[in-house]
């Protein structure tokens, strides 16, 4: 649930509460006299770094992928609680892994009160495209406004900071917003605030703190400000920003669009589509899955993104095959668009069926607290099964065979899965190769993952007719596969 930005207040406000602070939090006062937070109604930084994809690390043990950012610039309106972020960046290269070559990539990202939206950006002269509902992502944006040193010292005096003391000098300001979101920040013997944590619900990661820090302190047209912005999620950074240029109190002006004021979150759609006898494609999103049926159960391939696309998903099985229970669920890989719904199934009572790597990693990230948005294996309190592939893992009822086979080599995924079907020669794989729309052109250099791919396929001895992909438009063929890494690739 998003929360309130009800910290972000007028000047005479702020003051107002400046002028009542306890003797006990002089540090606090005096940080916000220092950084002129009560008379700080708006800002906007300029900066470049890194900036690192939260969830999709290569391997569980490895950090967020890293960005280069060309260009960053944060608008923020403390005393509307909106902001929007604008991002160029490019993803660097990694030594030792094959990535597709990357493109920049530009982001327009806004929040305003109780509602997020991204604004697809276009080509100069191109029609500009509808802006898109991002109803998830309010609280982390708008915790990020409060995660800034002004932000950070009006929210305290809006929410009856607490202080402490900090061994060396300074001290520590603690309070909550809308009841349950908590901010912890550390302000230093020069009173400037160095620190703020706050936590955001993740489906994989529950309660993740979320920490920034500030350095490099120096002045910006009257005003301090730091001249270095490090952030970390789930405890890998996610942004590095060095801070070129700071402008206080411009015009700010964030409009809400109609549309996405209006805007409630969507009921999730599963669509079904059967590939054979007992195999079914469940679709209608961004993400799909499979639902095998064996002789006295189920299994489905893949519980991507949350618990609410798991529920819904176990309802269509259900009722595509009534009277059995789920008894597997097949993780192709641990990037948190694909992994967000596995723990609705292990309250379902399904094993979790994943590479060995992911196993270990799934233990810690689920033992972590679920205050902020418990889901229902939290709320039951049972615990979760696991089985491990490494190479290969075969589930049968003595009809049909479902083997689970390891991925080798590919850059996307070192704890990586495919699923194959040998009775009805279908291939079920997520982010190794996504098909394009039917008649598209191939492209002009082939993706690795895909080539990678291939190459497994052939390696394992595998006979494919039908791709079923966890990401795409349709279900094809291993000659779209060929077609799309191209001849050269495919014959090596």
């Amino acid at each position: 649930m998003p929360f309130p930005l009800r910290p972000v207040l007028g000047a005479t406000a702020a003051l107002s509460l400046l002028a009542a602070v306890p003797a006990q939090a002089q540090s606090l006062q005096s940080a916000v006299r220092a950084l002129d937070a009560a008379g700080t109604r708006s800002i906007q930084l300029t900066g470049s770094g890194s900036w690192f994809q939260f969830g999709q690390a290569p391997d569980p043990s490895l950090p967020w992928p890293r960005f280069e950012v060309s260009r960053y610039v944060a608008d923020i309106d403390y005393e509307k609680g909106s902001a929007r972020v604008q991002i160029n960046r490019i993803q660097a290269l990694e030594a030792g892994r094959e990535r597709p070559v990357p493109v920049e990539q530009k982001v327009d990202q806004y929040v305003s009160g109780p509602v997020a939206w991204n604004l697809p950006v276009v080509a100069t002269g191109a029609t500009p495209s509808a802006p898109v509902p991002q109803l998830a992502a309010v609280a982390e944006r708008s915790a990020e406004i409060l995660s800034t040193p002004q932000g950070f010292l009006r929210a305290a005096l809006a929410n009856k900071a607490r202080s402490r003391p900090l061994k060396g000098g300074g001290s520590e300001v603690a309070f909550t917003v809308g009841g349950k979101h908590r901010f912890v920040g550390h302000i230093n013997a020069r009173n400037e605030v160095a620190l703020v944590r706050t936590w955001v619900d993740n489906p994989v990661l529950g309660d993740t703190l979320v920490e920034t820090r500030f350095s490099d302190y120096r002045d910006f047209g009257g005003i301090p400000f730091p001249g270095h912005i490090e952030r970390s999620q789930g405890g890998h950074p996610v942004l590095d920003l060095k801070v070129n240029e700071v402008r206080i109190n411009g015009a700010t002006s964030i409009a809400v669009p109609p549309e996405v004021a209006s805007a409630t979150a969507a009921q999730p759609v599963v669509k079904v589509d059967r590939l054979a006898e007992g195999v079914y494609y469940l679709t209608g999103g961004t993400h799909h899955s499979v639902l095998i049926e064996q002789a006295d159960h189920l299994v489905v391939v893949e519980a991507p993104l949350n618990e609410e696309r798991s529920l819904a998903v176990i309802a269509k099985a259900k009722e595509t095959v009534p009277g059995k229970p789920i008894k597997y669920l097949i993780n192709t890989h641990a990037h948190f668009d694909h992994s967000g719904g596995l723990r609705t199934f292990a309250r379902e009572g399904a094993v979790i069926v994943t590479p060995k790597a992911n196993v270990p990693y799934y233990r810690k990230a689920w033992a972590a607290p679920r205050t902020l948005n418990p889901d229902s294996l939290a709320r039951s309190r049972k615990g979760a099964l696991f089985a491990e592939v490494d190479g290969k893992r075969v589930l049968g009822d003595g009809k049909r065979s479902i083997e689970v086979h390891s991925i080798v080599g590919s850059g996307h995924s070192d704890a990586f899965a495919l699923v194959y079907l040998p009775g009805e020669k279908i291939l079920v794989e997520g982010d190794a190769y996504t098909p394009a729309a039917a008649n598209a052109p191939a492209p002009a250099r082939p993706n690795p993952y895909a080539v990678n791919l291939y190459d497994n396929i052939r390696k394992l001895g595998l006979d494919v007719e039908q791709i079923a992909a966890l990401h795409g438009p349709r279900v094809v063929t291993l000659a779209d596969l060929r077609s799309a890494i191209g001849e050269h690739s495919a014959s090596r």
